[in-house]
């Protein structure tokens, strides 16, 4: 895989990280989460009963872990593997860190 622009898991320019079809689905998925964090506004502005508020905002957050698992996914099945085998050895440390901050 290639990637767009210079990275630290890339050399060379003009390469892509995730397959089209990935980024496609990401900002489906995304555009959905937009919508729903609109609503939850719009329950605030509303002064709708809490419980129904909180409700929408662990849906919000559900959707942004299904997000980030995917991101994840082609992380490791891509800038991961590429820099594993150009011995780049540090992006383990990397990806731990990120998985700890991954709730």
């Amino acid at each position: 895989m290639e990637c767009n622009h210079e990275c630290a898991a890339c050399d060379i320019a003009s390469n892509i990280h995730r397959s089209a079809k990935v980024n496609k689905d990401l900002t489906i998925r995304l555009n959905k989460i937009e919508g729903q964090v609109k609503g939850v506004r719009a329950m605030i502005e509303k002064d709708v009963y809490c419980d129904d508020i909180l409700t929408q905002i662990s849906a919000v957050q559900s959707a942004m872990s299904s997000v980030a698992k995917i991101l994840l996914d082609s992380h490791i099945r891509s800038c991961v593997i590429k820099r594993l085998q150009d011995g780049d050895e540090t992006v383990i440390d990397e990806l731990i860190k990120t998985l700890g901050r991954l709730r």
